[in-house]
């Protein structure tokens, strides 16, 4: 098949499935054709059958805002037309869904006809999608598209009762590349982060209020009291400069390291012996995920999608949204003793080859057939 994919090309959990979901379709054979403002984040190399079209807005000085909607509406359309894609498939509904659905409708106009699928990601639909400004158009985009899917069984609920729509959502799951993330012997990276041997615990995010890393840095407090550990803090965001606070408030900032934005996660996640996770929303929980792969226990909240990736008691644990103390307890249940660490560690990979990208991507196969089969071009939809 000939693909066309739209999605932020930033390193936000949306952007990173489109860009290795588009990857993983390359290696099997289908043509690929990424479209948007920048090259995605994980895009960076030379890859067989994957194309890259850049959206450019004018910066015309009437314009306070560039129509980056206008503009990409235009370079879909000259895509699909010229490079004669058999699909279209758009991450995060806003604004992709109605800019796919213009393209589309453009497209009617010369006889084309072009299936859209949306794959709804999670604040595309709990936080920014609720906002009155956008809401009659996210679900406009949602019910126009030929098929839509949600990363996680919370999501699809959500979008069913945020926007009382009764469209049919296919559920597949976001997965992991364990070409990249896998378990990894990196002991002489850890012995510099933790000497004599203390536990490491970590946490990966764009470091929002919906994170909340000040959690984490609580969890961490109350681990250290009662066992030898470290914190490694990756990411940068606005909640950044409170946590460094906290760390000096409570007198541990020698044993927390902010290591910022990092391109080689998994070899961060390669030395962590358990990843904390305690955010305000989730609709999946792809860093848990990510950690998982490599090996590594997660204690979280039990918000959204977490459920459906982090099994409690099993591959870690699931707490109450804010209930630092009991995350506390866990996370020692899991460190105190080298052979229940283990074992939770290697529940923790079991459950993420579930969603090794090789069993999930069939999924988008099979839907990209059966929309394009199923899609029937009606006269009546040309403008």
């Amino acid at each position: 098949m000939k693909i066309g994919i739209v999605c932020y090309p930033t390193y936000g959990g949306s952007g990173v499935v489109a860009t290795e979901l588009g990857k993983g379709l390359a290696k099997r054979g289908h043509q690929v054709h990424f479209i948007t403002y920048r090259q995605p984040a994980r895009l960076q190399h030379f890859h067989a059958n994957l194309f890259y079209h850049e959206v450019n807005a004018s910066d015309y000085p009437l314009f306070e805002y560039a129509p980056y909607d206008t503009a990409l509406t235009s370079k879909l359309v000259d895509v699909i037309k010229y490079e004669k894609l058999d699909l279209l498939h758009v991450h995060y509904a806003i604004p992709h869904a109605t800019v796919a659905y213009l393209a589309k409708k453009i497209l009617l106009t010369e006889g084309i006809y072009i299936p859209v699928i949306t794959t709804l990601h999670g604040t595309d639909i709990t936080l920014v999608g609720k906002n009155a400004a956008f809401k009659p158009v996210v679900k406009f985009g949602i019910e126009k598209s030929d098929g839509v899917t949600a990363v996680s069984h919370y999501l699809k609920a959500e979008t069913q009762t945020v926007f009382e729509t009764n469209k049919d959502i296919r559920v597949i799951h976001n997965f992991i590349d364990f070409d990249r993330f896998k378990p990894i012997n990196k002991d002489h990276f850890k012995k510099a982060i933790a000497p004599n041997g203390e536990r490491i615990l970590a946490h990966v995010s764009n470091f929002r209020k919906v994170k909340r890393v000040s959690d984490v840095v609580r969890v961490f407090e109350k681990v250290y009291q009662k066992m030898p550990c470290k914190l490694i803090l990756v990411g940068d965001g606005p909640d950044r400069y409170n946590a460094e606070l906290m760390c000096r408030e409570i007198g541990l900032c020698h044993e927390v390291r902010f290591l910022g934005k990092q391109d080689a996660i998994e070899e961060l996640l390669a030395i962590a012996d358990l990843f904390i996770m305690p955010s305000g929303s989730e609709s999946f929980g792809l860093a848990a995920l990510e950690a998982m792969a490599c090996e590594v226990p997660v204690i979280s909240s039990n918000v959204g999608g977490l459920p459906e990736v982090n099994i409690h008691g099993k591959t870690g644990y699931l707490s109450d949204l804010g209930n630092v103390e009991e995350m506390a307890n866990y996370a020692y249940e899991i460190l105190k003793d080298d052979a229940t660490l283990q074992q939770f560690k290697t529940n923790a990979l079991a459950q993420a080859k579930q969603f090794d990208i090789q069993n999930i991507i069939h999924f988008y196969e099979d839907y990209y057939e059966e929309i394009i089969e199923t899609c029937v071009y009606d006269k009546t939809d040309v403008l």
